[in-house]
């Protein structure tokens, strides 16, 4: 039953147009319409449902052929190879062309004598005849692993009254079948032989030859049949002439069969300009004294002058071979030594007791002057100083035969300077360097980007180098060689210093602009 009073309240709470407008009509959520009225709107609204996960897979076999086979895809692909193999034969073709255009020495194949070290024998080498013989055929194994290559034998053959008839051989080295035997032996132990003719009037009473005397050609066919592998002669002597040397060569050429059958002509320089030949390749090897002869020892200024001019004035028409000639102090020994070995060309080492195996070392240069009964200390630092030579010659000789710059590089003489140690310095001895010349002589042996730094201190001071002389150098290297063989490892120009009379060997690092 409608109360009345409650139709009215509602009634009068009503707009005026609230039928118009559907007033109590819409239904809110939650509100019902009218009697008898339907729901129009849910009381909840669902969520919708998530649709299932897509699950990724790869293509199949089948399927990738069939896109990989798609016309876009498959030139894009032909493109990516062209190009990897355009870039490819690019940077070769470029690489080629570098090495191609990149600036190399080109090594010139030497000859035996080149790659040779010389043992020149003195005639009074020992004991007499066959003693002597022995003496020497025992030492040739020995001579062989020191690096030598070739003996000299000088005082061969009398002076008269035939002074090439083939049984005049001299006391001093024995008889036919001795010299024989050393020959033999010499060819056992891989040492070639050269005789010395220097200063024998081979053609008699000092004439001019005109051609080949029967008695000339006899003698030096049997010497080349017993396997002698060439002659030295002097610059003076009559057969040093073009007309001579060219019927020696056609001899020679009988015996020449293999490169290193090759027999060989050696002319020693005893005056101070080699006459010059027209035709150069008669002569093989010209052997040159690094110091002048003199009757006493020189000065160590004499020494610097001599070597001075000798590093700036090579002659490199033939090969030289060097020697060191004249007597010089025994302190300057070593340096000499290392000079020697490390100048372009092939040494010629004179008889010096220090590398026979048979003697207590003497270190007078060119002479023996053994004393008897000296006391033992003496005889120690005389076996020492002995045993250090040996070590020096075999580290040289050793460093030579491996490295190109050493056997065939360049040669650069550097104006090095020096600051002089004063707290070393002997003020009796400072007038020994002289102002015109620098205080310490070097050079550069060079082949390709290998570097070899000849470093001499002639002088009885310890100097320090100043490599703003030198700046394209680099400024470390390590140690090859030393006078005193107590240079080890890497080094810095910088910091080196060279004690008195000392000579070093550097291999430098890096190449620098000398070359």
């Amino acid at each position: 039953m409608e109360h009345p009073e409650e139709t009215d309240t509602l009634t009068d709470r009503m707009p005026l147009d609230a039928g118009d407008t559907g007033y109590g009509s819409v239904v809110g959520p939650g509100l019902l319409g009218g009697a008898g009225g339907s729901e129009t709107a849910p009381l909840l609204i669902p969520e919708p449902e998530p649709e299932p996960a897509v699950r990724w897979q790869p293509l199949s076999k089948a399927e990738l052929q069939a896109v990989a086979g798609g016309p876009w895809w498959r030139r894009l692909r032909c493109y990516l190879v062209l190009l990897f193999w355009m870039a490819w034969l690019a940077i070769l073709a470029t690489s080629i062309a570098i090495i191609v255009t990149s600036p190399r020495p080109v090594a010139t194949p030497l000859r035996w004598w080149q790659k040779c070290l010389f043992h020149q024998l003195q005639p009074n080498m020992g004991a007499e005849g066959s003693e002597g013989i022995s003496a020497l055929c025992e030492q040739l194994p020995y001579f062989k692993s020191l690096g030598i290559g070739a003996l000299i034998l000088e005082g061969l053959f009398h002076k008269e009254p035939s002074p090439l008839n083939v049984t005049a051989t001299g006391g001093s080295l024995g008889t036919l079948p001795q010299i024989q035997h050393l020959l033999a032996e010499s060819n056992k132990a891989g040492l070639k032989v050269v005789l010395d003719f220097c200063k024998l009037d081979l053609y008699g009473a000092g004439n001019k030859p005109t051609n080949l005397s029967a008695p000339v050609e006899n003698s030096l066919q049997f010497w080349l049949e017993q396997g002698v592998a060439g002659f030295a002669i002097c610059d003076t002597d009559a057969a040093y002439s073009e007309k001579i040397l060219l019927e020696w060569r056609g001899l020679f050429r009988e015996f020449s069969t293999q490169e290193e059958e090759e027999r060989i002509v050696v002319v020693k320089q005893t005056q101070d300009f080699l006459p010059a030949l027209r035709n150069t390749t008669l002569v093989d090897v010209v052997m040159r004294s690094i110091l002048p002869s003199s009757q006493q020892p020189l000065s160590a200024q004499e020494v610097a002058n001599a070597i001075e001019t000798h590093l700036l004035t090579r002659e490199e028409d033939t090969w030289p071979s060097w020697t060191i000639g004249g007597e010089a102090p025994h302190e300057l020994k070593n340096l000499l030594l290392v000079l020697m070995m490390t100048l372009p060309g092939s040494p010629t080492v004179q008889y010096d007791e220090d590398i026979d195996q048979t003697q207590n070392g003497s270190l007078n240069i060119g002479s023996s002057h053994r004393q008897k009964n000296e006391p033992s200390d003496t005889n120690t630092e005389k076996e020492k100083a002995r045993r250090a030579a040996v070590a020096l010659f075999t580290s040289l000789s050793n460093s030579r035969a491996r490295e190109e710059a050493l056997l065939y590089g360049s040669f650069t003489f550097l104006p090095f300077n020096t600051s002089t140690n004063s707290s070393s310095s002997s003020s009796s001895n400072s007038t020994l360097a002289s102002p015109s010349s620098p205080t310490i002589l070097a050079f550069l042996r060079s082949w390709g980007c290998v570097h070899f730094l000849v470093l001499l201190n002639l002088w009885p001071e310890i100097h320090a180098l100043d490599p703003a002389w030198a700046p394209s150098l680099p400024e470390a290297g390590v140690f090859v060689s030393s006078t005193g063989m107590n240079r080890l490892g890497s080094t810095s120009l910088y910091t080196l210093e060279l004690q008195p009379h000392e000579a070093i060997v550097i291999k430098l690092f890096e190449g620098g602009s000398y070359s």
